[in-house]
């Protein structure tokens, strides 16, 4: 790989959390549910990746890598179902 790749890589990664950053800090509170369901939805897609990366075995740190994007996106999703249950739980009649 090249040094003008890695420097694009940095610099994409870079751009990449500042607009994530700046998107989730507008968004109101009122959407956050809908937006953790889609969120669970891309999670979904991101374990999928996650596991044909852990499991190709071409390289150990993609192993490594697959293994560590699998568990974060499983706490992602586990952590959206919760929180969407328990704010579908205030709007039910006691």
């Amino acid at each position: 790989m090249e040094i003008t790749d890695l420097i694009m890589q940095v610099y994409v990664f870079a751009l990449a959390i500042f607009v994530g950053f700046e998107l989730i800090t507008k968004v109101p509170p009122t959407l956050h549910t809908p937006l953790m369901s889609g969120s669970n939805a891309i999670s979904g897609i991101t374990i999928v990746g996650a596991l044909l990366s852990a499991g190709a075995g071409e390289m150990q740190i993609s192993t490594i890598l697959g293994v560590v994007a699998l568990i974060f996106a499983t706490i992602n999703v586990v952590g959206g179902y919760l929180v969407t249950d328990r704010m579908l739980k205030m709007f039910k009649k006691k």
